[in-house]
């Protein structure tokens, strides 16, 4: 056999390999975050017709001492450019890292670990809005709004009726895109009981669900030495068995997501 062809053959399958192996927060999709763009070039795509903007909205908390704190910083960007670069239409805006979590103090939830961040309710709101409303000047049409944690949903619900409200007869229009976390949780953790998976398992907070997800989007920043639930919610900040989550696990809650919040747009965008 040529052994040119055999090198050829040999790096070809190397190089698969080593794209497979990649994080998908490594894989977002060219072109669609704001940040990377100039102003002329955002512009031109609204010009074009790229009228859509994603506000991914993440927070800064605990989750057990084997998954970062940015988890739904990471898991919102990663998800919210490939949801952008599926709807063909979209870009992304810049990751809302700082969210409320919780009285500060005296600390209560996830406050009482190190390195989570709260903010005011009022505080949160108004840098929503803000965005939203420097959006609509830019001449986008259509904010969405995607929340990774399950604590701000009905802040995020209520934000866009006001707006919604306020720009009244205006072709701009705020949409609370709530399947996305509905995905990421109830449908996520249906699919994970049919693959044999408890709720006790599953967990509600860094268990077996958040873990794999996490897991999926970018292995390094899951601790893989630290994912086990002993010590009590309380001493960990875990509820669940992370011991139980795997990549492969998170990539069926991730593709979920995906394309149910990809539909949950459309079916927004058309009916307003």
């Amino acid at each position: 056999m040529n052994l040119t062809f055999l090198r050829r053959s040999a790096a070809a399958a190397l190089l698969a390999a080593l794209t497979l192996a990649q994080p998908l927060a490594a894989l977002a999709a060219p072109g669609v975050l704001l940040e990377d763009m100039t102003w002329t070039e955002v512009r031109d795509v609204v010009q074009a017709g790229h009228t859509t903007i994603i506000i991914p909205v993440g927070g800064t908390e605990q989750s057990g001492p084997h998954m970062a704190l940015g988890k739904h910083n990471f898991r919102a960007a990663a998800l919210s450019a490939r949801i952008a670069a599926k709807l063909g239409n979209a870009l992304v805006a810049p990751v809302l890292a700082y969210v409320p979590e919780g009285r500060i103090t005296p600390p209560a939830g996830h406050m009482r670990f190190p390195g989570t961040i709260s903010v005011p309710d009022d505080a949160f709101a108004g840098i929503l809005a803000g965005a939203a409303r420097s959006f609509r000047q830019a001449g986008f049409l259509d904010i969405v709004l995607l929340g990774d944690h399950g604590g701000y949903q009905g802040q995020l619900r209520d934000l866009a009726q006001r707006l919604n409200r306020e720009w009244a007869g205006s072709r701009a229009h705020v949409h609370y895109i709530g399947a996305y976390y509905q995905a990421a949780s109830d449908g996520f953790n249906q699919a994970l009981r049919a693959k044999g998976l408890t709720d006790a398992q599953i967990g509600v907070h860094a268990g077996a669900a958040d873990t794999a997800l996490m897991l999926a989007v970018d292995p390094a920043k899951v601790r893989a030495d630290r994912m086990q639930s002993s010590g009590g919610e309380a001493a960990t900040g875990i509820v669940g068995d992370p011991s139980r989550a795997s990549a492969a696990l998170g990539t069926i809650g991730i593709d979920m997501t995906v394309e149910r919040t990809v539909e949950a747009i459309r079916q927004a965008v058309k009916t307003h």
